[in-house]
């Protein structure tokens, strides 16, 4: 099958875009990203798309990079399309968040392509992800001992960002270029086998082909697609059991924290669930709390002997949490770091289009929007005292609202109080602990305007006191 209609059928398949589906396509000047943009071209000028601009982000952390950069601007040029380049030094960044630089350099990467959705009014950010890259995650993942949501890799859709190279072998769209005498450039630090992923594609994989399965590549990716499917699965079934974790005592929190201190699951739901998905509901609380901590299987295990019994006679130390039966529910209670400052979660900004929802991996919640029909002041009094719901006035556009965290400075005025109160303040009055406050998402509009403190309250600017004003809802939910 030729690469296009390979791209067309993963396009139509996970339905990735339309017609008149705006699309920014993310490149690096390598050879997957090149392909990606002549292939999408080609789909522009038949009318199943349109390439809205392209994107391209340099981190400043390898000397080729400005020669990386120019390549992507000229690129654009030849092709007629529209080109957004930022810069960041992505090192610097990593340092100052006490992260590593392959997580720095994902944050950054990913709010650049938000931005780049508002700069050129598009729906989705094309990357070039290949089916050579998702073998490669797949093994890489299950050497590090990832349950089904790390087999199953990458998605082909993922919020705004879409991957539609992933059923592509990477051979083939070298082909692809060389055919149409297409140029790109190459990254030196791939030849580095000190980088994990850089041994597995140079080292493991080729052993894997030569000794075991010459297909070894096509067999791992269509493992980590039936992982996906599982995932999905077993998300669904959680709902449906009764095993998504609660408080331990409702009322007894914020709504809208989210980042909780203490979790629970009914042990009578888990125990009529079979194994697998116990397991995954106990994995996946265990994941909500730790804090970016990985969680074994022995950690899981672990926990697992709890349901069993009415009283846990110790406490289970598992990791950044401690582990308890207590009487009907299985409870994880969030435990301080030991001997260090905690650090602050990443910081995070996505568009928010009406209608339209957005995953904040960051703060572990979706935020969605949506038109009212009706009466505004009617929705607005149907969902008073409900904090993971606001209804605000505004005849907002698509493009017009945006996710992000909080920032030094933030203000907004609640309604009932008169003036403008600091964004801390308001916090610190909520109760909100102090490691959570970096994690309550803020809705703003275009001019940065905080809408809403997800959870909490929203601005007294954006209160509905007509009834025949357009009004948007915002909803809260946790993931």
């Amino acid at each position: 099958m030729k690469v296009i209609e390979t791209v067309r059928r993963t396009i139509r398949q996970h339905d990735l875009a339309g017609a008149r589906t705006r699309v920014v396509v993310a490149v690096s000047g390598g050879a997957d990203s090149v392909a990606l943009v002549h292939l999408l071209r080609e789909l522009d000028a038949a009318g199943e798309l349109v390439v809205a601009g392209l994107a391209h982000f340099n981190h400043l952390l390898r000397e080729d990079a400005s020669r990386d950069e120019a390549f992507c601007v000229a690129l654009a040029s030849a092709c007629g399309i529209p080109v957004l380049v930022e810069r960041e030094a992505v090192r610097t960044r990593a340092e100052a968040a006490g992260q590593s630089i392959e997580h720095a350099a994902s944050v950054a990467r990913h709010e650049f392509f938000g931005r780049a959705l508002t700069h050129f009014v598009a729906e989705r950010v094309a990357v070039g992800h290949t089916r050579d890259d998702q073998a490669e995650t797949f093994l890489l993942r299950l050497l590090r001992g990832a349950g089904p949501k790390g087999l199953a890799a990458m998605h082909p859709r993922n919020g705004e960002v879409i991957r539609p190279l992933l059923r592509c072998r990477r051979a083939d769209l070298a082909e692809y270029l060389d055919q149409r005498g297409i140029a790109h450039v190459e990254d030196e630090t791939n030849a580095d086998v000190g980088v994990p992923r850089n041994r597995v594609r140079a080292e493991l994989l080729p052993l894997l082909e030569d000794r075991f399965n010459p297909n070894v590549v096509d067999v791992l990716a269509d493992q980590a697609e039936l992982a996906r499917q599982e995932w999905l699965w077993m998300e669904s079934e959680l709902a449906l059991r009764n095993l998504e974790p609660g408080t331990l005592e409702p009322g007894s929190l914020e709504p809208g924290m989210l980042q909780p201190e203490a979790l629970s699951l009914d042990v009578a739901a888990l125990e009529r669930a079979p194994v697998a998905l116990r397991r995954f509901a106990v994995w996946k609380m265990m994941m909500r709390i730790a804090g970016g901590r990985p969680v074994s299987f022995d950690h899981v295990d672990a926990a697992m002997h709890l349901i069993g019994k009415e009283v846990s006679t110790a406490a289970l130390d598992g990791p950044g949490q401690t582990v308890q039966r207590i009487g009907a529910r299985l409870v994880l209670t969030k435990r301080a770091r030991r001997n260090s400052r905690a650090q602050p979660p990443a910081a995070f900004w996505y568009p928010l289009h009406v209608p339209g929802e957005v995953q904040v991996t960051e703060a572990g919640c979706v935020v969605a929007a949506a038109y009212v029909a009706g009466s505004g002041m009617e929705a607005a009094r149907a969902v008073a005292g409900n904090r993971e719901i606001a209804v605000v006035a505004g005849d907002f556009s698509a493009d017009a609202l945006s996710i992000r965290n909080r920032r030094p400075g933030d203000r907004f005025s609640p309604p009932g109080l008169v003036g403008r109160k600091k964004l801390q303040d308001f916090l610190v009055d909520r109760k909100v602990p102090r490691a959570a406050r970096d994690g309550v998402p803020l809705v703003v509009d275009r001019n940065d305007r905080i809408v809403w403190v997800a959870g909490h309250e929203i601005d007294r600017a954006f209160q509905v006191t007509d009834a025949s004003q357009s009004v948007v809802i915002l909803t809260l939910r946790q993931v």
